[in-house]
């Protein structure tokens, strides 16, 4: 069967998504794409521990250089990719404005925030902006110089997000070829600079938008005829395969098949518009599950194989806040409350999908008697695990958020603090400034218990 692999940019979408980062190796490690376009976030510090203590994470991309989110991922060793936004790459083609970018919004947070890749833009190419594409290079050459000013190019690297939209074939994937006029003049010495700054190529594949009912096992890793390439005499049997080695052929013919391939952006909604089939719940876990173990296997694509691929997921949250189709807004695996919409074992072994403890923030009861000492939104990090270990210094019973505890999970600071917070309150005499804590704490008749862990309540 002939499957047909069509280009979609993503600047159409305005999606987040997976970053892989193909390389030799045994061993994959699973990273993930962080989107802000929503409204109902949890704070990006309360992000940072759920990832470093919660799930087997360890990198993750943004797509600006927030440096609230930057602070929050300050000594957890996490990787992070940091983004130029498009209309910002023209002004960086000079080398002072390059330098002061760096300045601004780098070396603030290096290196107690493991910062390891800029990418300039997204998909501009696809935006067919002149301007844009003609200061591409320069800026990323700025860019790149303007860190070793800073002695920063050997730990990080500059590259640049495409759709696939920049190949003008891709079935079968030995025909692949960039697009007549970008090829030479810009993906050339584009692949150059890579190569010379040992950075990667990001592409932007989505089996998601390439399927068709036709075509759908063969997007989900399922059982499948699969595609013949009768000039390399190879049967790819998933599309995501079949886009690798289009990307890798393109490359090929072009001298750079040695370049680094890293996947920018892949993922599944798991919620559609009511014409949409293979949207919903059950299949954006399949896809992710499989994705995962392909990535894991070491086995690689048939034009590459024995690879391990880096897999950073689009995306941690669904953001409410974009535009477009249902779709758009329902690419996260993870709902605003750090709860799972679906398991795909990323989770640690301690953390356990059944448990009740899954929804922490859920209060159980409320009482009109009764009062709690809980956290205030917005406190900070550092000041919460101060309130941890003086309460617990005190020698009072934090037994219960030691690891193996009933309220260990979910196993945050603020969590954490708040059931000792109210260890305290509950301990002395109730008086409104025992949940003080520095103005970290406020008094609640919402009963904070949940699950099998139980707020004491006098």
């Amino acid at each position: 069967m002939n499957y047909v692999l069509p280009f979609f940019s993503l600047s159409m979408f305005t999606i987040v998504g997976v970053l892989l980062i193909l390389s030799t190796g045994s061993e994959a490690s699973i990273g993930v794409n962080y989107g802000t376009l929503a409204n109902n976030l949890p704070p990006p510090q309360q992000v940072a521990e759920f990832l470093l203590h919660s799930t087997v994470i360890n990198r993750i991309r943004l797509f600006d250089t927030d440096p609230q989110i930057l602070q929050a991922f300050a000594n957890t060793g996490i990787a992070v990719t940091v983004t130029v936004p498009n209309d910002q790459i023209p002004h960086l083609t000079n080398l002072s404005s390059a330098k002061q970018w760096i300045s601004d919004h780098i070396q603030p947070h290096f290196p107690s925030t493991n910062i390891i890749r800029i990418l300039v833009g997204n998909e501009v190419i696809s935006t067919a902006d002149h301007l844009l594409i003609r200061t591409l290079i320069p800026a990323m050459q700025s860019l790149h110089t303007a860190l070793v000013s800073a002695s920063l190019h050997r730990r990080i690297q500059i590259s640049t997000p495409h759709s696939l939209g920049i190949l003008s074939n891709s079935t079968p994937p030995s025909s692949a070829k960039f697009r007549r006029g970008y090829d030479t003049q810009v993906l050339k010495p584009l692949l150059s600079f890579l190569r010379s700054t040992s950075s990667p190529f990001v592409v932007n594949p989505y089996p998601f938008f390439g399927y068709s009912i036709e075509t759908l096992d063969f997007a989900l890793f399922r059982p499948n005829p699969g595609l013949f390439d009768q000039h390399t005499k190879l049967l790819y049997t998933n599309m995501l395969d079949a886009q690798l080695d289009s990307v890798y052929s393109a490359m090929d013919k072009l001298g750079f098949s040695d370049v680094e391939i890293v996947i920018g952006e892949i993922g599944w909604p798991s919620e559609g518009d009511i014409d949409q089939n293979g949207v919903d719940v059950d299949t954006a876990a399949e896809f992710n599950k499989n994705l995962i173990a392909r990535v894991d296997s070491g086995t690689g694509t048939p034009l590459m194989p024995n690879r391990t691929f880096e897999t950073y997921i689009f995306a941690l949250f669904n953001e409410n806040l974009k535009s477009g189709p249902t779709s758009e807004r329902k690419f996260g695996i993870f709902r605003s409350n750090l709860t799972p919409i679906y398991d795909i074992g990323i989770l640690r072994p301690t953390f356990r999908i059944s448990d009740p403890v899954f929804n922490p923030r859920s209060p159980v009861r409320g009482s009109s008697s009764k009062r709690w000492c809980v956290t205030k939104a917005g406190a900070e990090t550092v000041a919460l695990q101060r309130n941890i270990d003086y309460v617990c210094g005190l020698g009072l019973d934090c037994r219960p958020i030691n690891e193996g505890g009933l309220c260990f999970l979910p196993n945050t600071v603020r969590a954490h603090s708040e059931y000792a917070m109210n260890l305290y309150y509950q301990t002395m005499e109730k008086h409104e400034f025992d949940c003080d804590f520095d103005n970290t704490g406020e008094i609640t008749t919402i009963d904070p218990s949940y699950g099998n862990c139980e707020y004491q309540a006098n």
